[in-house]
Formats: structure tokens, C-alpha cells, sequence
């Protein structure tokens, strides 16, 4: 068995090691110790976005791929209008217009991965 002191990340751990074949351990002991890493500086959270013009948001309601955008700024709709397809669970999903209005912006795009709750577009 042999004791040994390793550190990651800056956290150190006592360890003990034993030789696979039952016999004592013959590798010489390191006396040398690397110096303990920093920690990795905390990403910066990304500045806030700017609001989307529009005060009806569209979301996702839950993680996919957009399939396609039926829907452009400035385009009027009608309730039911299919303005977004989008993939989950190997389904096609369609995303219609909750209300008669126009398209004030279009924040996805076709091939793009969303998380559930993601605003895909605003209505005016």
C-alpha cells in the first residue's frame, strides 16, 4: 500500500494505492509537488438582451429543433396561423398564433436547438 497526497483543482486528496499483484510497491516516492492549479476565473454572465419589440411572446413549450419559420416582421396573422415548427421527441410540432396580430419580431431560426420556455417571437 502506498499513501499518496493528489490534488485537482486546487482540492487535495489523500489516497491510497495498492499494488494489483498483492507485493510491495518498489517506485520511488516523488518528493516534488506541482504548485496547486488556480481555479478557473468565473465565466461573466452575458449582458442582458435587449426586449423583444411586442408585447405577446411566443415560446417554446419544451426543448427542440425549429423545423421551420412561417412568419416574418411585420406580417399580420390570424389566430391559428401556424407560425413556427419545431422537433421534440421525434415528433413534428406545430406553434400557431394565440391571437390576430402582427409579427413585431422573429427571434429563431430554421436548424437552431431552443430550450423550453424560449420566446421564438413577439406579436404586436
Amino acid at each position: 500500500m502506498r499513501n499518496l497526497k493528489i490534488t485537482v483543482n486546487g482540492v487535495a486528496y489523500d489516497v491510497q494505492v495498492e499494488d494489483a499483484a498483492g507485493g510491495a510497491v518498489s517506485a520511488p516516492a516523488v518528493s516534488a509537488t506541482a504548485p496547486a492549479a488556480k481555479p478557473a476565473p468565473a465565466p461573466k454572465a452575458a449582458p442582458a438582451a435587449a426586449a423583444p419589440a411586442g408585447s405577446v411572446k411566443i415560446e417554446i413549450p419544451m426543448p427542440g429543433t425549429i423545423i421551420s419559420v412561417n412568419a416574418t416582421v411585420g406580417q399580420s396573422v390570424k389566430k391559428g396561423d401556424v407560425l413556427v415548427v419545431f422537433e421534440a421527441m421525434k415528433m413534428e410540432n406545430e406553434i400557431q398564433a394565440p391571437q390576430d396580430g402582427k409579427v413585431a419580431s422573429v427571434l429563431c431560426t430554421k436548424g437552431e436547438n431552443k430550450e423550453s420556455g424560449a420566446v421564438l417571437l413577439t406579436l404586436e
